[in-house]
């Protein structure tokens, strides 16, 4: 897949594309329905097809002393929308500009000056220009206008649970809660952190239990606790995930005043800085706590291990996630 990010030219073979359009963050089961629709108006038309999102999320532009929880930032979004099958994803630079030009003129400028797209795929509650006044019945207009399809995807429910509809909002709110069984579910997968590797203050070490330190984009926030994980290197797809104990949280024992994700790869042993690795969070083990001593921690923290594989293996024996497209690609290793 090609990342068009800014505003750099598109190639001339994605020129006549159907293009899917939203924010995407999470690429949830709702989005996967959306991305599947853009593909098969794509198989009628004989185009190819791409997705079409913002950077930085327009949330962070209108309220920016509110960091947003995101989902999926842009690297991991891009990683799922190629999995899924697209040709390209263009990344507009959300800003006073974008946020300023008229329904009619960010059609106009975007989808059929710069693209020249053949259709256009967006969901029910896509609102776009400024002010938000384009609404998907503007979109139809514009494309009847302009010359372009565009279909509109209508609300999606889960219908093997509680009928809900699928809602990045309500998947942040669920991982807020340490529902990671809930979230996976509404996500057709499992919640990921891609990340570097970093160097942290050795203190793991210490006590027997090297970790990796990756850092998280400001606004992550799920419940702060020890879960069950798969960690995957983002540049070897294929390869068989460590078991690990992951935590995230402000480490009360040690009183750093810092949060963190920490992931202890079991029966792991050598170095990963500077590697790009994927975290899956699989379940929770327990919420987070501080502990009287570090005596008091390590038995614990072997429990935590001990228990973790147990998710694993249970996981992996059955797991309910995989009779979804992204969900049956990560099991296999390939986003």
């Amino acid at each position: 897949m090609q990342l068009i990010t800014g505003l750099a030219p598109v190639p001339g073979i994605f020129r006549g594309a159907v293009a899917a359009i939203g924010n995407f963050d999470g690429v949830h089961r709702g989005h996967q329905t959306l991305l599947a629709r853009a593909e098969a108006e794509a198989r009628r038309l004989g185009r190819p097809w791409g997705v079409i999102t913002f950077e930085p999320h327009p949330r962070s532009h209108f309220r920016p002393d509110e960091p947003v929880f995101r989902l999926t930032p842009e690297p991991l979004k891009a990683r799922l929308v190629a999995a899924l099958g697209a040709s390209f994803m263009v990344v507009l630079p959300f800003g006073e500009t974008l946020a300023g030009l008229e329904a009619d003129a960010f059609v106009t400028s975007h989808l059929a000056e710069r693209l020249g797209v053949a259709h256009v795929v967006t969901g029910y509650d896509f609102h776009f220009g400024k002010g938000r006044k384009g609404s998907p019945a503007t979109m139809v207009e514009l494309g009847r206008k302009l010359g372009f399809g565009v279909s509109i995807v209508e609300q999606v429910t889960d219908e093997g649970g509680p009928h809900a509809p699928f809602s990045s909002s309500a998947i942040r709110e669920a991982l807020r809660q340490g529902h990671v069984a809930g979230a996976a579910r509404a996500l057709g997968y499992h919640w990921t952190v891609l990340g570097e590797v970093v160097k942290g203050d050795q203190r793991g070490r210490t006590i027997g239990f090297p970790t990796l330190n990756i850092v998280l984009d400001r606004g992550a926030d799920p419940f702060r606790g020890i879960y069950a994980v798969r960690v995957r290197d983002a540049a070897r797809p294929g390869v068989a995930a460590w078991a690990g104990a992951g935590y995230f949280g402000d480490r009360p024992t040690f009183d750093t005043g810092r949060t963190f994700l920490e992931v202890y790869l079991i029966g792991f042993e050598g170095e990963l800085y500077g590697r790009e690795m994927l975290v899956e969070f699989i379940d929770l083990i327990r919420p987070d706590r501080r502990f009287d001593s570090i005596a008091a921690l390590v038995s614990q923290m072997n429990a935590d291990c001990a228990e973790a594989l147990k998710r694993l293996a249970a996981v992996k024996a059955q797991d309910p996630v995989t009779g979804f497209p992204l969900g049956r690609l990560q099991a296999e290793g390939r986003i």
